[in-house]
């Protein structure tokens, strides 16, 4: 039997969607997938995530998505591209998971199960 849903895939504000593809792609490994005037797709590791251009910082600050993944390699990988972020660490909830703030105040949490 096939699933009906076969993925998700957040989309996301972004107050400048070049500096959204640079963060993404220079600091966190992204690739450029498809590029418009007013929407920018990027991808890595089968992870999918687009952008719409907004001009609120407010909503973008309220916005976030939780991608499944190995924290320790994702946190070496993102630290040895110069972004400045804390460790991956275990929460109550049993997931051990690492947060990433974009340039314009969307959160990423990558989590795994402990």
């Amino acid at each position: 039997m096939t699933a009906d849903i076969q993925s998700t895939v957040p989309v996301l504000p972004s107050l400048d969607l070049q500096q959204t593809v640079d963060f993404y792609t220079n600091k966190l490994g992204f690739r450029e997938a498809g590029r418009y005037p007013d929407y920018a797709i990027l991808v890595r590791d089968g992870c999918e995530i687009h952008f719409w251009p907004c001009d609120d910082r407010r909503i973008a600050e309220n916005s976030s998505c939780y991608i499944r993944g190995n924290t320790q390699r994702l946190y070496e990988d993102f630290t040895s591209r110069g972004l400045d972020i804390k460790e991956p660490a275990v929460r109550p909830w049993g997931m051990k998971e690492l947060y990433v703030i974009d340039p314009h105040g969307n959160l990423l949490k990558f989590g795994e199960s402990t």
